[in-house]
């Protein structure tokens, strides 16, 4: 489940947090590849902090308390800690990382912070409803992209219902308003490649609705996809499979089919691991049981997002702001594992889950945490 503003996840979800696409319309280590050619961030070492004057960004970011300590300037060994970045993803130039990094360019914390997070090609978040701004919002976004020849990942997220009212809770007020707010976002795609990830938990968390209430969502998640792909033939529109730990791979598959995920006319495939903290190898796994239980046609794939799975999951299925979690693999459409469309980083690292700082909101001390 997802947290939108300073609200907190209550059950096991996948999603808290996002980099928000703003009303206003504003627009060190090296890496290393594995065996399938994907880049994997190398692990920092520990460096100690001192205490950072905190200041509140324009998406209220948390003030963090590290532990003070005498360090050398981060400054002497900024090219050592930079990170294999994609050359065809889009970073979108606003996001509360990268407000809290202009804030704090003499933070020791700041140049791990900006080379292995910040610098990053990250998703844009949708998450509020507002029908008359969606478009030129959408369109800020993948015009910024066109213009650098790169892909944005776009995140629409106002399903009826969501979260089952829960602390995510909000979105359209009706299948009604969803459509046409789904048409204005259509309209602000523009005609390039752009990936959307498709309304995160509306179909692995629809156990909470009637059969009723499931299939006029489904519905609407079919049209919705239709609607983008017609928008922008370009546009790779990707549905909610939860993740490898959630539904098992032939009921994910079931509910994923009746929400159109099968059909060329609305899916390239599926998501999964969003806000989540499963193993990439346990990812693909289960994603490619999904396709296959899918069924369509054979070129639906799958992408993941790794953003915070560098040491996988807790053992003991803790949700919020675990401790011992790292980054995973850097953000990527090439992957090199059959059926595997990317490696995304859709919950920018960082954002809380609610523990380590209000949720939703960037806290310096948890992404350190994360990318050293």
């Amino acid at each position: 489940m997802l947290v939108v503003a300073a609200s907190v996840v209550v059950a096991v979800g996948t999603v808290t947090g996002m980099i928000k696409a703003l009303d206003d319309e504003r627009g060190a280590n090296t890496a290393r590849p594995d065996a399938t050619g994907a880049t994997l961030l190398v692990p920092l070492p520990d460096v100690p902090s001192t205490t950072a004057s905190a200041k509140a960004s324009s998406s209220a970011s948390a003030s963090a308390k590290p532990r003070k300590s005498a360090v050398p300037s981060p400054a002497k060994t900024a090219k050592k800690r930079s990170a294999t970045v994609s050359p065809s993803l889009y970073r979108h130039p606003e996001s509360q990382v990268l407000d809290w990094v202009r804030d704090h360019p003499d933070d020791p914390r700041t140049e791990v912070i900006e080379s292995r997070i910040a610098d990053q090609p990250a998703a844009v978040w949708f998450a509020d409803f507002t029908p008359s701004t969606i478009t030129s919002r959408v369109r800020a976004v993948t015009s910024g992209a066109a213009a650098q020849g790169r892909v944005p990942v776009v995140v629409p997220y106002a399903i009826p219902d969501r979260d089952c009212g829960g602390a995510s809770e909000g979105g359209a007020s009706d299948f009604d308003a969803y459509d046409g707010w789904i048409d204005d976002f259509a309209a602000g795609l523009g005609s390039r490649e752009v990936v959307v990830i498709l309304e995160p938990d509306s179909i692995a968390q629809a156990d909470c609705l009637s059969e009723a209430q499931r299939a006029d969502r489904f519905e609407a998640l079919a049209r919705a996809g239709r609607v983008l792909k017609a928008a922008d033939p370009k546009a790779r529109v990707y549905y909610d499979a939860g993740h490898s730990d959630w539904n098992p791979a032939a009921q994910q598959a079931a509910l994923l089919k009746q929400a159109g995920a099968a059909s060329a006319a609305s899916s390239d495939g599926v998501f999964s691991n969003v806000s989540n903290f499963h193993a990439t190898s346990a990812e693909i796994a289960y994603d490619r049981q999904v396709l296959d239980a899918l069924g369509g046609p054979a070129d639906l794939g799958a992408v993941i997002d790794t953003s915070r799975n560098g040491n996988g999951a807790p053992a003991d299925g803790q949700w919020c702001d675990p401790a011992g979690r790292k980054i995973g693999r850097a953000p990527t459409l090439n992957t090199g594992e059959a059926r595997i469309d990317g490696y995304l980083w859709v919950k920018l690292p960082g954002e809380s889950d609610g523990c380590k700082g209000a949720a939703g909101t960037f806290t310096a001390s948890y992404a350190y945490d994360l990318a050293r």
